[in-house]
């Protein structure tokens, strides 16, 4: 009964995981000396740009993005206000929490932000492509029984695999290894995009496998 919908979310996340290679792999023939260890910032910001124009364009492109009901000018600058507003408001909120979690609060600031940005781009901004500037939706997607659609639950799953991805990788930063990847906050958004990339394949599987069972209520 969701093969459709499958189909296209499993074709949206080949397409989101091929642009995070070409982030990785494009650079590294313009920039000299570009590497995901030497030059972090510049790959993160790298796949964080490319992951949210990727996004963006491709489901809006699928007509995945909510429909507004309204269709002038002032309302759509509204909403995409609103979109800009939450995406800053979403690193603002992943900056206190990674500094709650035993970040540098002032030194290495600008690492965290970026770290915040990743976070961001990976997460919130599939909210933002999905459910559009609705917190009441974003809230209830992820309680308990929430989701009313195939991509509600996807939305659970990669939002999940991604913050347990970057809680992860934090894990092996105080040990003494001397590692270059243990540079703060290489080893929390190396995890952040493995749990991402581990979601995008997992969604489409997970739901696929389990499609007879699932049900949802009408919206």
């Amino acid at each position: 009964m969701w093969d459709h919908e499958i189909r296209a979310m499993a074709s949206t996340h080949a397409i989101i995981a091929a642009s995070v290679f070409m982030a990785t792999v494009v650079p590294a023939v313009f920039v000299q000396g570009f590497s995901v260890y030497g030059t972090h910032l510049l790959w993160l910001y790298s796949v964080s740009g490319t992951v949210t124009a990727v996004s963006v364009a491709v489901f809006w492109l699928l007509g995945i993005t909510p429909p507004t009901k309204k269709h002038t000018l002032g309302y759509k600058l509204s909403r995409l206000f609103r979109s800009c507003l939450y995406f800053f408001l979403s690193c603002l909120f992943f900056h206190t929490v990674v500094v709650l979690y035993g970040a540098p609060l002032i030194e290495s600031a600008l690492e965290t932000f970026s770290l915040a940005v990743l976070l961001t781009s990976l997460t919130t901004l599939r909210c933002l492509c999905v459910l559009g500037p609705n917190v009441q939706a974003w809230i209830r997607v992820f309680s308990r029984h929430g989701a009313m659609s195939v991509w509600d639950t996807c939305l659970q799953i990669t939002v999940a695999c991604t913050v347990v991805g970057a809680w992860v990788g934090a894990f092996p930063i105080p040990l003494d290894w001397d590692r270059p990847w243990q540079v703060w906050p290489v080893s929390c958004s190396l995890g952040a995009m493995i749990g991402f990339l581990t979601g995008l394949v997992a969604a489409p599987a997970w739901i696929h496998y389990h499609r007879k069972q699932l049900t949802y209520k009408c919206k």
